[in-house]
């Protein structure tokens, strides 16, 4: 009989229907996480450059909007973490072409990013943003925002993506200084088949706490 059904095939069919769902799941958890991330970036931004009452908070900016989120319950908007935020929007502005209509509503009205940022050289060089969305996690890019010289973070982008690296590989690549040393090497093809040989690379399930209770 063609296509018979089995009680193991009826295993089988059920642990490939819940594991293809959770990764879908998963990556779409991710790319939420990761585009409210870019517009809290993205308003603190635009806050800092328009606000009506921004003179009154100069340096202290950060510190007093991550104690009034707390207030609020807002979770993840410590003051470190609102600047990486910031730091995020700043970098990566072309990330405004995969905000989908869904959340289009909450891109500031009149926004320098989609009239002047994300038209810059910068801009226009980076990794493909839908891509960098699906690819990496938003706690990848944290470790991304970290770095400060562009050539260097481009690199370790570009790399992460290329070898599917957990967040854990791209901290031990950047802690092993494989950058610096690739620029030294005299054989760089060899150096990056061996830093890619034992890396440890992202399952197609992101970690995520339970679905039914999802919270950011």
């Amino acid at each position: 009989m063609k296509n018979e059904l089995t009680y193991t095939s009826l295993i089988e069919a059920i642990q490939h229907i819940h594991d293809e769902i959770a990764a879908q799941t998963s990556r779409a958890v991710n790319v939420s996480l990761t585009l409210r991330n870019w517009l809290i970036g993205c308003y603190i931004a635009e806050y800092e450059l328009r606000g009506a009452d921004r003179a009154g908070y100069g340096d202290r900016l950060l510190a007093s909007l991550a104690a009034e989120l707390e207030k609020l319950n807002v979770s993840a908007c410590g003051k470190r973490q609102l600047y990486q935020y910031l730091r995020f929007y700043q970098i990566y502005p072309q990330i405004v072409r995969t905000v989908t209509a869904q959340f289009e509503h909450l891109i500031p009205e009149g926004s320098i990013v989609v009239h002047e940022k994300v038209r810059s050289a910068t801009a226009q060089f980076r990794t493909d943003s839908q891509k960098l969305i699906e690819a990496l996690s938003y706690s990848h890019i944290e470790q991304l925002v970290t770095i400060e010289d562009e050539t260097k973070q481009t690199f370790y982008e570009i790399e992460c993506i290329r070898g599917n690296w957990s967040v854990r590989e791209l901290k031990r690549q950047i802690g092993s200084l494989y950058y610096e040393r690739s620029g030294l090497s005299k054989d760089k093809k060899k150096l990056a088949e061996l830093a890619r040989s034992d890396a440890e690379t992202t399952g197609s399930k992101l970690t995520v706490r339970d679905p039914y209770i999802f919270e950011f």
